[in-house]
């Protein structure tokens, strides 16, 4: 028998979220319902940052109840601070310049992780989650411990990637219900596309974005970590400024292919991660050059040197470049990351240069930063 919204709010009708036994459906808390043909029903509970800490077993109580439903093999609520009572109010300007100031307080860091790193750019197409699967690899060659986060929420790559397919486990901890992250050649591995068939699209608004990414983030068992790797979405909206927001970045790499087309959208990704305070670490220009398998032939089929150019004209660091190769394509495709099935190959050199680079930059510098507080405007 299919799963109704009917039912999922005749269950929650029994969680109550006051003193007074105010029900969460009328509360006027309760996102949409996503209910996926698997079994798994998603939704978010509106709060005003300051009750967060009180509504967690309201979050609690809501999973618990949902979870009782026949055919629900799971439930994911999470708390989002973008609406409750009195979210109708107008948020605080930014300051001048365009520093931000005002919104909800920051999360704290997450135990036990030393550097999380956004890999992003500013446009869908350059490679960035192949960047980042493989920089992930890289830094674990490395002797590091690894994880990695994809927070593309309507276009998951990573299952794709490392050929991964079942869903995680969730265990308790004295902080709660945790999800545990698969392992993915060695690495902690996490992504929204476990929890749902591969087959459904994602409609939803940006509240239900927000509050999946912070319920990726904050409700894994990462464990002890020395770098966690986050796949951003490609652009600049509302999922990118809710984990600058939420999440303690120690930066951000950005992956570009060379052309002007692609460096105008990753100088506005390098723009909006320096307007929420996010260091630039560095930036990867993404197939770079084409040799021929048959004739060795070089071929700059996007250009060259574009994203080395960008990197020092920003002033931030050029990280190096990987080149536009089907070796790198065959195995992205089969779920079997080059640096990790072929260590010692030239394509995976590229990427350990990457990483190595990367990790002198973190290294050597103070850990992770306090995340911002901005508002989204």
């Amino acid at each position: 028998m299919a799963i109704t919204r009917d039912d999922v709010l005749k269950a929650l009708a029994g969680v109550t979220v006051d003193a007074a036994g105010t029900s969460l459906p009328a509360s006027g808390r309760l996102s949409e319902i996503v209910i996926d043909p698997n079994g798994r029903v998603v939704f978010s509970i509106g709060i005003a940052p300051p009750e967060a800490k009180a509504f967690e077993a309201v979050r609690q109580a809501a999973e618990i109840a949902v979870l009782k439903i026949p055919g629900v093999n799971a439930a994911l609520a999470s708390l989002t601070g973008e609406r409750g009572p009195g979210a109708g109010a107008p948020p605080r300007p930014a300051a001048p310049g365009g520093a931000p100031q005002g919104g909800p307080r920051p999360g704290p860091a997450l135990p036990g992780v030393r550097h999380i790193v956004a890999v992003a750019s500013g446009k869908g197409g350059v490679g960035k989650s192949t960047t980042a699967c493989n920089l992930a690899l890289a830094l674990r060659a490395q002797g590091l411990k690894v994880g990695l986060l994809d927070a593309d929420i309507y276009g998951p790559s990573v299952p794709k990637l490392f050929g991964l397919d079942r869903k995680p486990e969730t265990i308790n901890t004295p902080q709660g219900q945790r999800i545990v992250p698969l392992n993915g050649y060695g690495l902690a591995v996490m992504s929204i596309g476990f929890l749902i068939s591969a087959d459904t699209a994602m409609i939803w608004r940006g509240p239900m974005v927000q509050s999946a990414l912070t319920q990726l983030l904050r409700e894994v068992a990462w464990g002890e970590l020395d770098v966690l790797i986050v796949d951003m979405p490609p652009g600049t909206g509302d999922a990118q400024l809710t984990l600058a927001q939420a999440t303690p970045l120690a930066g951000a790499v950005i992956v570009s292919t060379p052309q002007d087309l692609a460096l105008i959208d990753a100088r506005r990704a390098v723009t909006m991660f320096r307007r929420v305070e996010v260091p630039i670490l560095g930036v990867v220009e993404n197939m770079a050059t084409f040799v021929c398998p048959h004739c060795g032939g070089t071929s700059h089929i996007f250009g060259h040197g574009g994203a080395r150019h960008e990197a020092e004209t920003l002033g931030v660091p050029f990280l190096g470049e990987v080149p536009l190769n089907m070796t790198i394509r065959e195995s992205s495709d089969s779920g079997r990351p080059v640096v990790a099935v072929d260590p010692d190959g030239p394509q995976a050199a590229a990427y350990r240069t990457i990483a190595a680079g990367l990790w002198a930059g973190l290294s050597g510098g103070a850990g992770p930063r306090p995340a911002p507080r901005i508002v989204i405007e």
